[in-house]
């Protein structure tokens, strides 16, 4: 019985890295070869056309910059010297240092210059993929799942994990709307950053060790 679980555990995380892959792949062909996707067309337009304010664009530059590196070192290393099982605060880092290189990687192979089209802020690297939003899926998303793993209070992990989930999203939709990105760019960085989470947490957690926290 046991084995058969962990034959069914094995073949969701390879289907999940594999459908992830795919897609991130189908993208990446598409902007070698120098196409812009009908969907990165209309989200610009969507935006320009309902969206941009001088109402929205303060919280989009708020919800932007829960992004960046300088957010993100914080928060990785006060988790680092605040958790009293410092093999997870050590696993933060690495996964935040290891994802931004990989993201790193990605830009200068690819070298897919910025949207021209508008741009609220400035931004200078290459576009492809968001590093904002790669970054943050893979930090973010590690965060939902220490706490889906080790949190005992069932009703403030169910809030914990909606509300990082609900602000990876928001800070993809941040990049576009402030015109440094397509949307291709975020997708491709949730894309890749979901086939890196499902193989980081399971190196991971053989790392940790221990059990569940809150079984």
């Amino acid at each position: 019985m046991k084995n058969k679980l962990i034959s069914k555990k094995i073949i969701i995380k390879s289907f999940i890295i594999l459908i992830a892959l795919i897609g991130f792949i189908y993208i990446t062909f598409k902007v070698f070869n120098n196409e812009i996707m009908k969907f990165d067309i209309a989200s610009y337009e969507f935006i320009s056309d309902h969206l941009i304010s001088r109402y929205v664009t303060p919280i989009a530059l708020v919800i932007t910059n829960m992004g960046s590196a300088l957010a993100l070192v914080s928060v990785a290393l006060i988790l680092l010297f605040v958790l009293k099982n410092k093999k997870i605060g050590v696993c933060i880092c690495f996964n935040l240092a290891l994802i931004t290189i990989i993201n790193l990687i990605l830009k200068n192979i690819v070298e897919r210059p910025r949207p021209s089209n508008f741009q609220i802020i400035s931004a200078s690297g290459y576009s492809f993929p968001s590093g904002h939003s790669m970054i943050s899926a893979a930090f973010y998303g590690y965060l939902i799942y220490l706490i889906w793993k080790y949190f005992k209070n069932k009703k403030l992990r169910i809030i914990l994990m909606f509300f990082l989930s609900i602000l990876v999203f928001m800070i993809g939709i941040s990049r576009v709307y402030l015109g440094v990105h397509y949307l291709s760019d975020v997708i491709a960085g949730f894309l890749i950053s979901l086939a890196y989470l499902v193989v980081f947490t399971s190196i991971a957690k053989r790392y940790i060790g221990g059990k569940n926290e809150n079984n």
